[in-house]
């Protein structure tokens, strides 16, 4: 009988999030990761699962039962090296999702390149709402909640599908684990540089999701990626599309304080919504869930009530204070796309003062010279930018490595000041200096940036 469950690399978001669904589900719950400081990890600490800093083979020898592995765990790591010496029963991520808490669910799964986390969280918050008791696990902390993971008795399961590796023992994309009832697909773009080889590598990877799923599965697709029509131009699915053009679409859309206001228009139905997300990335989002919940049976009332009452996903957008009339916001963008819609919906709440973008590219991608070209433009509707060497250091040969000090000039060519940082320190001192009544500082990182929000929060 399995009771002692232990995690390698429990503080990633997915591997997170389930650690607590296990500890609420009764198992006991420990886990080992380097980075024991981060939020996740005092998200952790405050469910009551004992975290070890780093990886030994000793953080094993309270003899668990079961151990999973994460994606970020190599072969090589010393203390998977002990499991897989040790004999004790391991596997991946999706292994134990499929295994503890999917089984007998009807999995919506939301796979893409952007827009995972706050389209799941829209979708379970639609479920929740409807007073059908969801289950979900998405890599993100719901406000809603104060959490990413929950067990529900519902039939329905949320779960954010990631193309990303499964783990050193299987090279296969996580969203292949999985057998769902339906299919969000976000859009997709090239991303995930340490694993994929090209945008033709991560196109054949959704067409494998696609032709796993073809004859049991609904999809909801996102028409303006153009790498998505053309991997689902070779299936036969069924199908309902949301875009600018779609099935369901959108218009009237105003920004009026702190709401959003826009009518959607789907098969024979037309809604008009109020809601605290902003920006029209998050509109598309909102759609696919309308879309989804349309289907479900939800009814119209319900879906425009729940979508009016979500109040969004910590680190998207999130004002971490407001100091001397000064915003600190928090923002996972990283991706080019994300950092450009990001600022871009933020324009219209900010007129009075200057956005500035603090910008921390710590990716395996963005690390990269792979976006070396995309990413000035993703920078023009900002007033100042701001870059930073990332805080994490990795094994990147020089000849591949993006060019924070081109990238500087570059967006300086463009006509937006810009200013590299060696470090957060120094990047911080700048802030101080130059922050004043009624700015934003966006801070975009896909990591815990040296507590950089925090910090100016203490100093401005």
């Amino acid at each position: 009988m399995i009771q002692k469950i232990h995690l390698i690399a429990a503080c990633g978001t997915g591997m997170g999030t389930l650690a607590c669904s296990l500890k609420e589900m009764g198992y006991t719950v420990s886990g080992s990761d380097l980075n024991v400081y981060p939020p996740m990890s005092d998200f952790l600490k405050e469910k009551g699962i004992d975290l070890f800093q780093g990886y030994e083979p000793s953080h094993l020898d309270h003899s668990p039962d079961l151990v999973i592995i994460g994606n970020a765990v190599t072969r090589l790591n010393i203390e998977a090296q002990a499991v897989l010496n040790s004999g004790i029963p391991y596997m991946s991520m999706p292994q134990a999702i499929n295994e503890f808490i999917a089984k007998d669910k009807k999995i919506i799964l939301v796979t893409g390149t952007h827009g995972k986390t706050t389209t799941s969280s829209i979708m379970a918050h639609l479920l929740y709402t409807a007073g059908m008791d969801p289950s979900f696990l998405i890599g993100g902390i719901l406000k809603d909640f104060n959490s990413g993971f929950r067990i529900g008795q519902g039939e329905y399961m949320v779960i954010e599908g990631d193309e990303y590796d499964t783990a050193f023992f299987d090279k296969g994309p996580k969203f292949m684990h999985y057998d769902p009832e339906m299919i969000i697909m976000t859009g997709i773009e090239f991303d995930h540089a340490d694993i994929f080889s090209g945008i033709d590598h991560i196109k054949r990877a959704f067409s494998d999701l696609v032709r796993k799923n073809e004859s049991r599965s609904h999809f909801i697709a996102f028409e303006d990626s153009e790498h998505l029509k053309e991997v689902l131009s070779h299936f036969s699915v069924s199908l309902e599309t949301y875009g600018e053009n779609a099935m369901w679409r959108f218009s009237k859309h105003q920004q009026q304080a702190s709401k959003t206001y826009f009518d959607v228009h789907g098969p024979n139905t037309s809604i008009s919504i109020e809601t605290r997300l902003v920006g029209r990335h998050n509109l598309f989002n909102a759609m696919a869930c309308m879309a989804a919940a349309q289907r479900i049976g939800i009814s119209n009332e319900t879906i425009k009530s729940s979508l009016n009452s979500f109040s969004g996903v910590k680190r998207r957008q999130e004002i971490r204070g407001i100091k001397n009339g000064i915003t600190v916001m928090d923002d996972f963008a990283h991706h080019p796309t994300a950092v450009r819609e990001t600022i871009k919906a933020l324009r219209p709440f900010y007129k009075a003062g200057r956005i500035i973008a603090v910008f921390e590219p710590r990716t395996n991608t963005s690390m990269r010279h792979f976006f070396q070209e995309s990413y000035p433009d993703a920078f023009m509707e900002a007033d100042m930018v701001c870059i930073c060497e990332p805080s994490v250091k990795k094994d990147i040969p020089d000849q591949e490595r993006l060019s924070i000090r081109k990238l500087i000039m570059d967006i300086e060519n463009k006509g937006v000041r810009a200013f590299y940082f060696e470090d957060t320190d120094r990047l911080l001192d700048f802030l101080i200096l130059t922050l004043k009544d009624k700015d934003l500082a966006l801070i975009m990182s896909n990591g815990g940036f040296d507590n950089i929000h925090e910090k100016l929060l203490e100093k401005i």
